[in-house]
């Protein structure tokens, strides 16, 4: 594991981030607006230093392990996450206001966990075999 030194302190603040389109939708069934929907993500994370690391968007939720600073708490980061891609993807995609007409293509909930030295293999495997994991449970 990396960790990040500043000032006088060393550590890490990885996060597990789970993230829904509002009402469930499907919305990234087709190829094209999942790279829309990744690359809003990952524009979003980069310009206020949260830094991804694998990153799997399925057709109705996203999955991310994330890099949060330190000095920035889950709800400040999950905000940027949120509301920087919903913002991002609205200018990619305008058709999505007809589903969306008041501008919120995240639901209002989602997911975070710390991410430790002790479980990040775990969750990153889980993660990435996200394919897997949905198509036996259909």
């Amino acid at each position: 594991m990396e960790y990040k030194h500043s000032g006088s302190s060393v550590g890490a603040n990885r996060k597990h981030v789970q993230i829904t389109p509002k009402y469930r939708y499907r919305m990234m069934r087709s190829e094209k607006l999942k790279v829309f929907c990744r690359v809003a993500i990952e524009e979003a994370c980069k310009k206020h230093g949260i830094r991804i690391e694998i990153i799997k968007v399925m057709e109705e939720h996203v999955h991310l392990i994330a890099d949060v600073p330190r000095t920035m708490s889950d709800a400040l980061a999950l905000q940027i996450i949120k509301g920087g891609s919903s913002y991002l993807l609205f200018r990619i995609c305008p058709n999505l206001r007809k589903r969306y007409l008041r501008g919120h293509f995240w639901t209002g909930g989602y997911f975070c966990d710390g991410v430790g030295n002790s479980n990040f293999t775990a969750t990153y495997t889980y993660i990435e075999n996200q394919e897997l994991h949905h198509s036996a449970s259909r």
